[in-house]
């Protein structure tokens, strides 16, 4: 009785799933970005959705379901399929692509910083001032790694406030100013005469739209829970359209609402939400609470990096101690935290931000750095993508919780298909230079493009050649490939 008791109380319902996606996926710094598009932003939105971020959720799912009890997540899913060394490039990428995220993340909290102040003129100009940005990206994920090495408790619950009142409060306000900017007269910023359809024969025009893919990244993460839903083979690909749904909606609304009150002329990628709030809260005779929200905002982007420091990292970790990273790499302090691995990052967080010096802007940095992040993110994407196709052959009658499609491989090639060829596509349109913002000469651009991916993607293979038999924890419990058996 007791147990079936718990088990009944352990079920997550269709919606509950839903909202933890899009707690998982939604963030405010990528929307203006989007405004630049003015209405045909939805398409990019809906686009993204159909190509990426359903198919990504389900496949997942999927795989999550097949590996449950088995350690190494994306390591073990790619593993399966591909081999020891595409699985550690797999797991290398999911985490150095969080590596070069920071600074984009912290540049973010840096601007929202600035805006704390009362006059709007200066704190654009604090906002864009490289050197002022460089010292708080620093500091801050310094600080951040020094708090995940002592381990602490409340880093969770610090992260589990930051996200309601650094982002879903923040979206729902801004989508509220929108709608009441319109409905009440405002002069509307956006050219309500534009076409859905963007223009795509300009690729340049594209490079920022790619970049939607990273923000509906990270849905692979949510595919654990498949197992604690009843019904799973129905319920969760509900509660994937119904979040994927909602997501749409707040991310078309939130950079609608931007487009409104600001000239396309005028929006700037790190700076144009602070402004956004702050041009709406005026409108609204409410300017005082501008420092409110920006002091909001920063928090929710700190306690965000909080988290994630550690986080990634420690997937690393276990791989490593399997025998793919050096002993140096899986040294922990006596509280367990991957401290090694912590202090490597970030010294190359370090070396990232410095980039501040040769960019001509601050937002030339931030999209330089988060174009690397989505091409270093879609490699892995694509890796799984091409896995869970090839597991159904080589693993067809491993017991699968949740399965796309009752019977047959059909549906699983359209939607692993489909996710693949959107990532693959992102991950072309990723390497043009943007034509809407200022990224220096485009020979810079093409060369960190480029050449980070091949050094960023190389490592992990030369780690591989290198490994040894000593490198192998004896306390290691990663369980063998079902080839190695």
């Amino acid at each position: 009785m007791d147990s079936n008791k718990t088990k009944n109380v352990a079920k997550l319902s269709v919606f509950t799933i839903a909202i933890m996606n899009v707690t998982a996926v939604v963030s405010l710094r990528g929307l203006p970005a989007e405004a630049e598009y003015g209405l045909s932003s939805a398409f990019y939105y809906l686009f993204a959705a159909l190509v990426f971020l359903i198919p990504t959720s389900l496949v997942a799912a999927e795989l999550a379901s097949m590996f449950a009890n088995k350690e190494g997540g994306v390591f073990r899913w790619v593993g399966e399929a591909f081999g020891k060394r595409l699985g550690f490039l797999a797991i290398w990428l999911q985490w150095f692509q969080n590596t070069i995220w920071y600074p984009t993340v912290l540049t973010f909290g840096a601007v929202s910083l600035a805006f704390i102040g009362m006059n709007p003129t200066h704190d654009m100009t604090l906002a864009d001032n490289k050197i002022y940005t460089l010292i708080v990206v620093l500091v801050i994920y310094w600080l951040a790694t020094i708090i995940s090495l002592k381990g602490l408790g409340w880093v969770g619950k610090v992260s589990k406030i930051g996200g309601l009142v650094g982002t879903i409060i923040p979206a729902a306000l801004l989508i509220i100013f929108g709608i009441y900017y319109w409905v009440s007269g405002g002069q509307i910023q956006m050219d309500l005469s534009g076409s859905f359809w963007p223009d795509l024969a300009k690729l340049d025009n594209l490079v920022l739209a790619s970049s939607i893919f990273l923000f509906y990244a990270g849905m692979e993460m949510t595919g654990v829970h498949v197992k604690e839903m009843d019904n799973p083979s129905k319920s969760y690909p509900k509660a994937v359209f119904v979040g994927a749904f909602i997501t749409v909606i707040i991310f078309v609304l939130g950079t609608y609402s931007l487009g409104f009150i600001i000239p396309q002329d005028n929006i700037n990628l790190t700076q144009s939400l602070l402004i956004g709030f702050d041009n709406y809260l005026k409108y609204l005779h409410l300017s005082w609470l501008s420092p409110v929200f920006a002091i909001a905002l920063a928090f929710g982007v700190l306690a965000g990096v909080l988290t994630w420091v550690s986080g990634p990292s420690k997937g690393l970790l276990v791989v490593g101690k399997a025998g793919y990273l050096p002993p140096f790499f899986q040294k922990t302090n006596k509280l367990g935290v991957q401290s090694n691995i912590l202090i490597i990052q970030g010294c190359i967080v370090t070396v990232l931000s410095l980039l501040f010096v040769v960019m001509p802007s601050v937002q030339s940095f931030y999209q330089i750095l988060s174009q690397m992040t989505v091409l270093l993110y879609l490699i892995m994407y694509l890796l799984m993508f091409a896995a869970a196709i090839y597991l159904r052959y080589i693993m067809k009658d491993a017991p699968r919780d949740f399965r796309i499609g009752k019977k047959g491989n059909f549906l699983m090639w359209i939607i692993a298909g489909v996710g693949f060829l959107g990532s693959l596509l992102a991950f072309v349109l990723s390497f043009i230079p943007p034509g809407q913002i200022s990224t220096g000469s485009n020979a810079v651009w093409y060369g960190v493009m480029f050449g980070g991916c091949i050094v960023f993607v190389a490592v992990p293979f030369i780690i591989y050649a290198l490994r040894k038999p000593s490198w192998k924890d004896t306390e290691s419990d990663i369980q063998p490939f079902h080839w190695e058996k």
